[in-house]
């Protein structure tokens, strides 16, 4: 309806609510002089508003309303609607200065996922990508993205990473995150489900376990969002708070295993539990998302990676199943429901250790594709 009505606004048909006031008087066969005298006002003011050149006030709709028997809202109106269309003229302007702004998001990529719709006309697609960033005009963009790409995390030289691609994708989490109705944050609530219920839904497929972990993640405070990754944008996942009392666990799905995808989510959720609601958590990993040891500078990641590895697999546990040496698919299926989690994050976890080629057992991993 906001677009319809804005459309209706065009060069050639609105005109300034003077034109119409000129029409009213000539009806009634009366001259600009006189109007004046009625209204008290100058001849000069009543001259200048008939041609456009000031505004109908609120007090002038009034006295219009009272000289010429037109409502006063008729005039309010109609003075309101051309002061916007004088607005959104001057505005396609001067958006089309921003032409580079717009060669520099990954503007084709977001239509394709129908983040934001396509439009011919390249100040419409301006306006359109800004409305998705929540800004009023691309000189804004420096301040709100910093305060997306301000997050803890370490680039690594094995990728190149496209900023614009990656504040796209924090924004289209933080839109979806805002549409999860949640409870307040529950700190020991979402601790308790963590081991109790989600980690048993390792073992389902993601038609069933895609639901259910987001609504159980809901009534602790948490909303859990799958985003698919950009091109340029190698990141797993990403954490931070909405409000004080709602956090976001964004998912990429960039590797497309259940290994990955429960290793990131139990990981974003110690940021959760252990690491404040002010900073913002990204998370990239080249090494199989599993405790990168030789990759995270940062304490805080070292200590989310082994808190979601020792969760999804006991330590002890861990370490008798190594001592055996015994890594058959069945050894590794057996091992998985003495456990209780999916073969295919013991491979994972095996493949990390090296104990276990990548080639190997890859068909325990179940193939992820959510939402």
């Amino acid at each position: 309806m906001i677009r319809n009505a804005q459309n209706q606004y065009n060069p050639d048909s609105v005109s300034p609510p003077g034109e119409t006031l000129l029409e009213t008087i000539e009806a009634l066969g009366m001259s600009q002089a006189e109007l004046a005298d009625r209204t008290g006002r100058s001849k000069k003011t009543i001259n200048h508003i008939i041609k456009g050149k000031a505004p109908v006030t609120p007090v002038i709709a009034l006295e219009l309303e009272s000289v010429l028997g037109v409502p006063a809202s008729f005039w309010n109106n109609f003075e309101c609607n051309y002061r916007e269309f004088l607005a959104r003229r001057k505005e396609k302007e001067n958006l089309k200065k921003y032409e580079e702004w717009l060669s520099s998001i990954p503007v084709r990529q977001m239509i394709k996922k129908g983040w934001i719709k396509g439009f011919k006309n390249r100040v419409d697609q301006i306006k359109e990508a800004l409305r998705f960033f929540a800004i009023a005009s691309p000189d804004q963009w420096e301040n709100v993205s910093r305060k997306y790409l301000a997050a803890a995390y370490r680039k690594s030289n094995a990728f190149e990473t496209d900023s614009s691609a990656l504040v796209a994708w924090l924004r289209k989490g933080e839109l979806d995150a805002q549409k999860i109705e949640c409870a307040p944050y529950d700190k020991d609530k979402f601790g308790d489900f963590l081991d109790r219920k989600i980690r048993t839904l390792t073992n389902e497929p993601p038609e069933v376990f895609e639901s259910r972990l987001i609504d159980i993640c809901a009534a602790c405070g948490v909303a859990v969002v799958f985003v698919p990754r950009l091109q340029k944008m190698p990141m797993n996942g990403a954490t931070r708070w909405l409000t004080t009392d709602k956090a976001i666990i964004q998912l990429s799905l960039r590797y497309k295993t259940d290994d990955q995808l429960w290793f990131s989510f139990f990981h974003e959720s110690q940021h959760i539990l252990r690491h404040g609601k002010k900073d913002v958590f990204i998370e990239i990993n080249d090494l199989a998302g599993h405790a990168g040891k030789d990759y995270w500078d940062d304490p805080r990641e070292e200590e989310a990676n082994r808190f979601a590895a020792d969760l999804l697999i006991p330590p002890r546990q861990f370490k008798a199943f190594l001592e055996r040496n015994r890594f058959s698919k069945r050894a590794i299926r057996e091992f998985a429901s003495q456990v209780g989690i999916s073969a295919g994050i013991v491979v994972g976890r095996l493949q990390y250790e090296k104990v276990l080629p990548y080639s190997n057992c890859n068909d325990l991993k179940q193939k992820i594709s959510v939402g």
